[in-house]
């Protein structure tokens, strides 16, 4: 470990015991508690940055075109990407260079290790999207681990594994996978009941007729990832789903992906994520940070941590999630200096039920713009409705706000909803500015909330003086 890594740990864990002055105790100590939220969030950064590095990429260049592919978007591509996978096994790694042109798969590029696919600019990964092409995997679904159809993208169980470059990948879902949702409620809810009943996973089989739809990409236990620059469009179901994986970088990726439910990352029981410099435009989440559904995420125990978030611009549904499937927890997650492309139904959403359990804390947001929101800062431990008989609190602490601004918020500005069993805890809001807000503040269930600038609405502007204009005596009659 190098001594700046040291440097950072130890001064965050030192930073996190030292106790947060309480507001309006004076502007030296405001400033002296503000100080330290930005130490423990620097720090925590630091300490986080130092150790995500991302895939390993081979020297070694394989041409796809020299394996039969040919980019026409009609000749089936996929044994000619199947052959130079094998190749670049062979040579204990490679990059795939893929050039200009559509290439057709009828069926699942499944990934291996020391490999890079390279789609320069022009070249389009075009996916069939008939269902009968994509074989049953061991995957998880909403939380939930099964067996189910195959992610258009599959890697399980990877090392160094990358895909960069210019190019598109299209999940052309929309005539089969798109249509699916509205027959899916049976499947779901077996799912979930297998889930509670903790159902041994092998006996867990979905595929034909369960309408459970498969990932765009998703990475299952891999280790030093990369995905870079390449632009994605009409996924079947979430994008990018990263699952109990380490060492990832997004970097520079691009949407237009506005398909139902087409989160763009899903970062579930992962840790040591950078996501930065994304152009998101999604049909449903920008960024779902997830860790497993009740059951199944008690007992994988495996928290998605040590994620940082910065400079993407986001539009879609909401740009920041956490949960509802955070059963095993979430931790440790700096959001800073991010702004909008276009509208978001909401900016940062928290959201979980007492049937989840787990926690969330650590939680940093600095320097982060939208245009017009619904709620621009929500939390809440009553998301649906759902499990209001349930006992599985959550705890939800240390969320931490420096620099947040809307230009109007519809609904909300910011909102913390906790249960009397465990209210949210140990909260700080500073510099949160808010043109219009249909409600400024709702906290309900909440312990040690510290506000220090904020305005929601106009700011006020000197206080007039008494003349005979205020008719004080004529006022109440």
């Amino acid at each position: 470990m190098n001594c700046k890594l040291l440097i950072a740990i130890v001064c965050a864990i030192a930073l996190s015991t030292v106790n947060i002055t309480a507001a309006g105790a004076g502007a030296k100590e405001g400033q002296t508690r503000c100080q330290t939220i930005d130490q423990r969030r620097d720090a925590l950064r630091d300490s986080i940055l130092a150790n995500i590095h991302g895939a390993k990429i081979s020297e070694t260049v394989l041409d796809i075109s020299r394996f039969g592919a040919k980019p026409d978007g009609v000749k089936d591509c996929l044994p000619a990407f199947k052959k130079a996978i094998a190749k670049a096994e062979k040579a204990g790694g490679a990059r795939l260079k893929v050039g200009a042109g559509t290439y057709l798969l009828r069926g699942p590029l499944t990934l291996a290790s020391n490999l890079c696919i390279e789609l320069e600019e022009g070249a389009v990964i075009k996916f069939d999207p008939d269902p009968s092409l994509y074989p049953q995997v061991s995957t998880s679904w909403e939380g939930t681990y099964l067996t189910n159809y195959s992610p258009m993208i599959y890697g399980y169980g990877l090392h160094d594994v990358a895909i960069t470059g210019k190019g598109l990948i299209d999940g052309n879902a929309m005539s089969t996978f798109a249509t699916w949702r509205s027959k899916q409620r049976a499947a779901q809810t077996r799912s979930r009941e297998m889930n509670h009943n903790a159902t041994p996973v092998a006996e867990r089989v979905f595929g034909e007729g369960d309408y459970l739809r498969p990932h765009l990409l998703q990475l299952y236990r891999c280790k030093g990832v990369t995905l870079e620059g390449v632009k994605i469009i009409n996924a079947p179901f979430w994008c990018i789903h990263l699952l109990q994986s380490d060492d990832i970088v997004c970097r520079g990726l691009r949407y237009d992906a506005k398909l139902v439910n087409n989160d763009g990352i899903d970062p579930e029981s992962s840790r040591n994520i950078l996501i930065e410099g994304i152009h998101f435009d999604n049909g449903d989440d920008n960024v779902a940070i997830k860790s497993g559904r009740d059951n199944d995420g008690w007992a994988a125990a495996m928290p998605s941590e040590n994620i940082v978030i910065r400079n993407c611009h986001f539009k879609g549904l909401h740009a920041v999630v956490i949960g509802s499937e955070m059963s095993g927890g979430v931790r440790n997650v700096i959001i800073e200096n991010c702004n909008y492309a276009g509208y978001c139904k909401r900016g940062i959403y928290v959201k979980t039920n007492p049937d989840r359990g787990g926690f969330v804390s650590g939680i940093y947001v600095k320097n982060c713009v939208f245009g017009d929101v619904e709620d621009l800062f929500y939390v809440t431990s009553q998301y649906a409705g759902e499990g209001l008989t349930s006992n599985n609190y959550s705890t939800v602490t240390d969320l931490h706000v420096d620099g947040l601004r809307c230009d109007k918020a519809s609904a909300a500005a910011l909102v913390l909803q906790g249960t009397k069993a465990k209210p949210i805890s140990n909260v700080s809001f500073d510099n949160v500015s808010v043109g219009e807000a249909a409600t400024g503040i709702s906290f309900n269930d909440v312990t040690g909330v510290e506000m220090g600038e904020c305005n929601i609405g106009p700011r006020a502007g000197v206080p007039t003086q008494a003349s005979k204009k205020d008719k004080l005596f004529e006022q109440g009659r």
